[in-house]
């Protein structure tokens, strides 16, 4: 079978119709307009419809094993079956009732970084600023050597190495933990609370600590603990810049006065603070002084706290709302003097305690750390925040525009269970919208979910390299690689062109040619057998193992042809391994074909 075959364009056309889901979206899904939006409809009623699911039995089974997992292992499909969806579903709703070990234990031996607080971290790999005064000071008087730049290299490299083994764990858990449904929470909330690993050479630090404990253990619990645990992480503290952030020069502030904190206007603390330049008795009445550098009031976070982790663009707030919440918010910051060491800390010397009105609701003056911990009570428990969460979790799970009686649904749970996500989360994964006939490989994956389910579907071994990740970050979705805060899209037409098409094509040559570590091509069983097969029974067999049993007539013409229309010549130029890939050919290139075919690449 030849790699090289040429088609004509109307072929190409029909190839990129079906990749992006039919004529109608072909203008969107392949860079036109996103359809739908996140505006309120008239009121429906808060009871799930009941009645046959649309899909078949088979596709159920599938359907739950790439929509609330990162698709299926070889054996997944049949211990689905046999539970039955719906315990299966109720099981990943609940981890904690699901045995892990063997991704636990891979994970405690492989990525002990992962196990070290921000500060030690820091210790143990100083940031680039220290290592070059470290240099400085090593070579006062004389020049550097060789071996002094190549000990600063290999010291700068292994701060480097922080994000890679970050980014290597994220790809391994999901591919193996059995916890799948948390895992894809995990990537959910991760994107909605995104945090940027580039912002400055501290922020690598807190990446692990901003997973594993502030948004893991509160996947599926109350949206008010995992929004106060965003909220006082260091990683989004340092991301939005509210660790800066101090009440303006006009406002007062919380100074530790008579054995209790106590708000004072700007010209008394200048008062008290020459009091104790003197030696007087204000010597001890600040507590607290803010750290040099930092400047007034940042509206980063109290404007992203909003607009994208609650009430949505379209939320009802104004800007003198945001501007009270980020009053609100000062003086949240981060131990230490320098951003990487560890941990929350209230400054109440930098915090704003005049008198706020956030969204309708007065906070009082003279408060301290309660203003924030208000403010976050006010917004999670928001009728908009409801909604806005409820909209995002229908859309990752059932459709890039899901239908408003769903979203409805699920907000009035989310009011009714004081934002209980897994409540939430079971409405709309248990609905009939889900089960929906027009749900089933409705989904454009994202280059993580094509990566993962690469290495599940070919039941690949766990890699404790970044090999994995940076195959993730070519495809164009680096992990903790988003500049700003609203995330990576979750609609297909921001995925789908040509260009990503092709490589999303080149990628399931790069994994038939076994350069996607850990997964072998023909891992899956029954694969040896289909060697030396004929080409139909190869086709059938591939089909079966990797793409549910069930295709398209165009898409098995493209497996049974030997290459996919929309490529121009010979795929995998090594643009993604850094190394030409050999031939593909036999059982490999109908897997290549497969791995990047429609039915794949949507879920």
């Amino acid at each position: 079978m030849s790699n090289r075959r040429v088609f004509s364009p109307r072929w190409s056309l029909a190839a990129a119709r079906v990749l992006c889901g039919g004529v109608a979206a072909l203008a969107t899904a392949c860079g036109g307009s996103a359809a739908g939006s996140g505006a309120r409809t008239a009121a429906t009623p808060a009871v799930a419809p009941s009645g046959p699911r649309e899909q078949t039995a088979d596709q159920q089974l599938s359907h739950v094993l790439s929509r609330l997992a990162f698709g299926a292992r070889p054996g997944d499909v049949s211990r689905v079956r046999e539970m039955g969806v719906d315990r299966w579903i109720d099981l990943q709703l609940h981890p904690e009732r699901i045995d892990d070990a063997a991704a636990e234990q891979f994970m405690h031996e492989n990525y002990k970084l992962l196990e070290v607080d921000a500060a030690e971290l820091q210790r143990m790999v100083p940031p680039p600023a220290a290592l070059q005064q470290e240099m400085a000071a090593r070579t006062k008087g004389r020049e550097a050597t060789a071996a002094d730049s190549a000990d600063y290299k290999k010291a700068l490299e292994a701060t480097r190495q922080l994000v890679g083994e970050v980014n290597s764990a994220r790809v391994t858990r999901a591919a193996t933990s059995q916890r799948q449904l948390q895992e894809v929470m995990v990537d959910f909330w991760l994107n909605h609370f995104t945090v940027y690993a580039a912002k400055g050479p501290q922020a690598r630090y807190h990446l692990a600590e901003y997973e594993t404990k502030s948004i893991r253990p509160h996947t599926l619990g109350k949206f008010r603990d995992l929004l106060g645990a965003v909220a006082k992480s260091p990683a989004m503290l340092f991301y939005l810049d509210n660790w800066q952030s101090q009440a303006d020069s006009t406002r007062p502030r919380l100074v530790m006065a008579g054995g209790r904190l106590t708000a004072l206007s700007p010209a008394q603390i200048r008062a008290l603070q020459t009091r104790a330049a003197a030696g007087g008795r204000g010597q001890q009445a600040i507590a607290a002084t803010p750290p040099r550098g930092r400047a007034g009031l940042n509206e980063n976070y109290g404007r992203e706290l909003l607009e994208l982790h609650t009430l949505g663009v379209d939320g009802g707030y104004t800007q003198a709302d945001v501007i009270n919440v980020a009053r609100a918010l000062t003086g949240w910051t981060l131990q230490g003097p320098r951003q990487a060491e560890s941990g929350f800390n209230f400054v109440p010397l930098m915090h704003d305690a005049g008198e706020k009105v956030v969204l309708g609701h007065t906070l009082a003056a003279g408060r301290g750390v309660e203003d924030g911990e208000e403010v976050l009570d006010i917004v999670a428990r928001h009728p908009n925040t409801a909604h806005y969460i409820a909209f995002k979790l229908a859309r990752h799970f059932v459709s890039d525009t899901p239908s408003p009686a769903l979203v409805d649904r699920a907000a009035a749970v989310f009011t009714a269970t004081d934002g209980d996500i897994r409540e939430v989360l079971r409405t709309i994964i248990t609905s009939q919208e889900f089960f929906a006939a027009s749900t089933y490989r409705g989904k454009v994956k994202t280059p993580f979910e094509v990566v993962v389910s690469t290495v599940r579907a070919l039941d690949g071994k766990p890699d404790p390299t970044p090999r994995t990740a940076q195959l993730v970050a070519g495809l164009g979705q680096p992990i903790f690689g988003h500049q700003t805060p609203d995330g990576w899209p979750d609609t297909g037409d921001k995925w789908m062109n040509t260009g990503a098409i092709m490589q999303r094509i080149n990628f399931g040559f790069v994994a038939a040619a076994g350069r996607v570590p850990g997964a072998a091509p023909l891992g899956f069983p029954g694969a040896d057998a289909l060697k030396n097969a004929p080409l139909e029974q190869q086709v059938d067999g591939v089909t079966a193992a990797l793409l549910g049993g069930s295709i398209s007539a165009d898409t098995r013409a493209v497996l049974l042809s030997g290459t996919n229309p929309l490529l121009t010549a010979t795929p995998a130029d090594g643009a993604m391994t850094g190394r030409p890939l050999p031939p593909i050919k036999g059982i490999n290139q109908v897997i290549g074909l497969a791995l990047g075919s429609p039915e794949f690449q949507r879920r």
